[in-house]
């Protein structure tokens, strides 16, 4: 095994010179150097850095585990907001302005989105408005200056 410590040494650069080298000459020689690699894990992406990639693939879990629960007590959080502010209180003269005032907001959100909508369609329209007047500016080339501008001075020299 002392070729084989010497080679490991050298990386893998080595192991696949030694290889090429082993096809060149004899190619069954260059086939079982490609074996032994790659029985030996010497050619895996493991061989060297196994420590290293499962502390990597280890933190990577974990993190991913931390934002998981993060999320997972957003939602709470927002789910219990949601159920403390629909809940009643138990006074029933505040219930009821509480609902008033939900009422009203809902109210007022939609006609907010009417009002945004209305904008939209306006700008729609002004923008394709303007669309057809550029469109209508543009000089149609079947057409002359002569056709468009009313002069007909016989149509072989344009008036200065």
């Amino acid at each position: 095994m002392h070729i084989a410590s010497r080679l490991d040494e050298g990386g893998r650069a080595a192991w696949i010179a030694t290889m090429i080298v082993g096809f060149i000459i004899f190619w069954p020689l260059g086939l079982a150097i490609l074996a032994y690699t790659i029985w030996s894990g010497r050619m895996s992406c493991r061989y060297g850095h196994a420590s290293e990639m499962k502390n990597e693939w280890r933190a990577y879990k974990e993190e991913w585990r931390a934002r998981k629960r993060e999320m997972r007590n957003m939602w709470r959080s927002e789910r219990s907001r949601y159920h403390a502010a629909t809940a009643p209180s138990g006074n029933s003269a505040f219930d009821d302005y509480k609902a008033e005032t939900l009422r009203r907001l809902e109210e007022e959100q939609e006609q907010f989105n009417e009002f945004l909508d209305n904008l939209r369609k306006a700008r729609d329209k002004a923008e394709f408005d303007q669309f057809m007047a550029s469109r209508r500016n543009v000089v149609d080339p079947n057409t002359t200056q002569d056709n468009n501008d009313g002069n007909h001075n016989g149509g072989s020299v344009p008036s200065v």
